[in-house]
């Protein structure tokens, strides 16, 4: 393995060399932000995801959730490495038994997503892991399906934040305080 800067300035380098621009995807227009070239490459990943456990143990979680589906990818072994259990959220119909739901506005309709009953602990401080922060309407919903819970938000963490599209503004209030990290912000 690669020996890395581990500087904040040397981490976000490494991590923007390996996250790739395709133009026009999926729609023209959109320039799509590809993680799997970082995904492939065991040095960037690897500090990646030490640098995600980092602010789990950081901001005191109890508890790491992803959110579909490239927040699965960062947030289970982030969760793993900090020693904390691991919570799916995922879309409207895809998880087994009892579950909460929480909608939300897209820029042509609604979605929703659900979380497990279970999933938390009253009290349990949970970390948001997700790839990208761009108009933030899923991390919003993510944080009511938390507080619904009974759970606090210890935060939210991301590798990338859009800042052009305003995911930040729109999180601020449903944050209350919590953290917004972003490892590299465009």
């Amino acid at each position: 393995m690669t020996t890395t800067d581990a500087t904040p300035e040397g981490l976000r380098s490494l991590l923007l060399s390996r996250i790739r621009d395709v133009p026009d995807h999926p729609r023209p227009g959109v320039m799509f932000k590809d993680i799997t070239p970082l995904l492939a490459d065991p040095a960037a990943f690897n500090a990646l995801i030490d640098a995600l456990a980092g602010l789990c143990v950081r901001h005191g979680a109890d508890k790491v959730v992803g959110l579909e589906a490239r927040g699965f990818i960062l947030a289970a072994p982030a969760a793993a490495r900090a020693g904390l259990g691991f919570v799916p959220v995922r879309k409207a119909g895809k998880l087994p038994g009892q579950t909460l739901g929480q909608a939300y506005e897209l820029e042509y309709g609604t979605a929703e997503i659900e979380v497990h009953q279970d999933a938390f602990s009253a009290g349990d401080r949970v970390l948001v892991i997700d790839d990208v922060l761009a108009t933030g309407g899923t991390a919003q919903a993510s944080l009511e399906l938390i507080r619904r819970t009974g759970a606090e938000v210890a935060g939210v963490a991301v590798l990338l934040e859009l800042g052009f599209l305003g995911g930040r503004a729109r999180l601020a209030p449903s944050l209350a305080g919590a953290p917004l990290e972003a490892l590299i912000a465009v």
